[in-house]
């Protein structure tokens, strides 16, 4: 594992009152290649013990349903737009804008519905389904402790597994205003698990962006540090003018660095800072890993955004939680 970030470290040499802050992190950087069960990989084989059963999840899964409008309310639907590109006409730097009366009735045609499909004009819901007789979980990352020795290991484990159910959850037990895979974690010791070939092959119905392709790890140690909404306001002016006077940013140059993460700080590129506690405890959780679909498309998981793994810094037995930006 090479060692690079020297921009962070002579921030932290002008500016000493944010080394507190300052946190080590391991970017994973996935690359083209074909993983075996000893490696650190994403999508590829595990090591498993061989009396375990491969995990299953049994929902309930967010399925969607589609429901044709009316005649009257496509017409409805249509009007509303007509009206509201007539509005615009010689406006065209202008937004589009509804009359409360129109936002109201496309309220009313959409009746709770997420999504409206204007080639077949019909509503789409989202509704839990409980899966029987359950789905095998997608192995997502296998991490061995010589790649990432930024974490915190569990006493004699030395592998990290993590795998997700491919279909949309939400609001899973725990996990107050979540949208996405339901994750599980597995800690190993390396020298006492079985090998197993291959995971079982995704189910046919598995939402495509759930489904990482086999890639290796090429893991490079940072530093990291927190984003400005962690800080106090006058180290974040410092640190955002030191950051100005060499022609760069402090936000996801110096602090909150993207890609495939473990451990470091978490970005509030979407929201205002969220304190994300533990569901046992109520400490301060802290993020363990990043899974960053819009750094590489061509893994696409987690919902094309980050999706980020937090953990209990008090008893790593305590549930993880979930959020994503």
């Amino acid at each position: 594992m090479t060692t690079v970030n020297p921009s962070v470290d002579a921030l932290l040499a002008d500016i000493p009152a944010l080394a507190p802050y300052a946190r080590k992190a391991t970017l994973l950087r996935p690359r083209t290649g074909r993983p075996t069960a000893l490696d650190s990989h994403v999508g590829g084989p595990l090591l498993w013990p061989a009396e375990e059963e491969w995990p299953v999840c049994r929902g309930p899964h967010l399925v969607e349903v589609r429901e044709k409008l009316s005649e009257q309310e496509r017409e409805a639907w249509q009007r509303t737009d007509r009206a509201m590109r007539d509005r615009r006409a010689g406006r065209p730097n202008s937004a589009y804008e509804l009359t409360h009366e129109e936002a109201a009735l496309q309220t009313r045609i959409m009746d709770g519905a997420g999504a409206l499909d204007m080639r077949t004009w019909e509503r789409i819901r989202r509704v839990p389904v409980p899966a029987d007789p359950g789905v095998p979980l997608v192995a997502v990352l296998q991490l061995r402790a010589q790649d990432a020795p930024t974490l915190d290991w569990p006493e004699g484990m030395d592998v990290l597994q993590v795998l997700w159910c491919p279909q949309d959850h939400s609001d899973l037990p725990g996990q107050a205003h979540y949208w996405g895979p339901a994750v599980e974690m597995r800690h190993r010791p390396a020298a006492r698990t079985g090998t197993l070939a291959e995971p079982p092959a995704p189910p046919a119905d598995a939402v495509a962006r759930y489904v990482p392709r086999p890639c290796l790890l090429d893991p490079v140690e940072v530093t990291d540090l927190p984003d400005q909404d962690e800080l106090p306001d006058e180290l974040v002016a410092e640190a955002e003018a030191w950051a100005e006077d060499r022609d760069a940013e402090y936000h996801r140059v110096l602090s909150c660095q993207e890609g495939w993460k473990a451990g470091g700080w978490p970005s509030w590129h979407l929201t205002d800072l969220m304190r994300i506690d533990c569901p046992a405890c109520g400490a301060r959780s802290r993020l363990l890993l990043t899974f960053d679909s819009g750094h590489d498309p061509d893994l696409n998981v987690g919902r094309f955004g980050e999706l980020r793994v937090f953990t209990c810094p008090v008893d790593a037995t305590h549930p993880l939680r979930l959020n994503i930006q």
